[in-house]
């Protein structure tokens, strides 16, 4: 049975995002591995656009993997999350050792899951950037940022749920951010789903291959 105000699980959290978006039908659909993946196919699938991957990993602090005090994305892009360091007090030689562990994994998962295909061309459309819920928007705002160096006409984040600073705050980097819940107070991503696995290479494959078979 449906919790008020959470989701079943990232495909539920697809479809009732996707009821937002009916105006994007010239749009393409972009999902952040891993977890983002499976509610950007239900978003592409109900606008009937492509889908299609955009790899970001999030730098996490030293003994707190989960709390991001940055990211890197594909194009060199790398986004300090500048609340994180200055109360941490975080050295800029511990962001560079973390980011030189993240980036083979980022350039294993854009070889896994694209090959040596190369990204569409993204100039003059709209590219709809969807992950599975937004805490310190540190993976988003990478992504994004990576995405204008290609000239898209209009960038728009889309999210289940995000913590209410976050989504403010990136809308000074997107076009649009549409965020279903963002309360004020926010925990973290995971207690607005009641089945929240680990999203696996295998099933993001998965969804490639199936919206690609339309």
């Amino acid at each position: 049975m449906q919790v008020a105000g959470r989701f079943h699980d990232r495909k539920d959290a697809g479809q009732q995002l996707a009821s937002t978006l009916s105006a994007y039908k010239d749009s393409i659909v972009l999902g952040l591995p891993r977890g983002g993946v499976p509610v950007a196919y239900e978003v592409a699938k109900a606008l009937h656009v492509p889908l299609d991957v955009f790899v970001v990993r999030k730098l996490g602090v030293p003994g707190q993997r989960e709390l991001a005090m940055g990211a890197i994305a594909s194009g060199g892009v790398r986004v300090i999350n500048d609340d994180v360091i200055q109360t941490l007090r975080i050295p800029l030689s511990t962001v560079d050792a973390v980011a030189a562990q993240e980036q083979p994994e980022l350039e294993r998962q854009q070889r896994l899951y694209r090959g040596d295909g190369a990204l569409p061309d993204f100039a003059g459309l709209t590219v709809i950037v969807v992950d599975d819920g937004l805490a310190t928007g540190s993976t988003m705002r990478a992504a994004v940022r990576a995405l204008r160096q290609s000239n898209p006409k209009r960038i728009v984040v889309a999210v289940p749920v995000g913590a209410a600073d976050t989504c403010r705050s990136l809308r000074t980097d997107a076009d649009e951010v549409i965020c279903l819940h963002a309360p004020e107070s926010f925990y973290s991503v995971s207690t607005w789903y009641q089945e929240f696995a680990q999203t696996s290479d295998d099933e993001v494959r998965r969804l490639l291959r199936a919206a690609l078979a339309g």
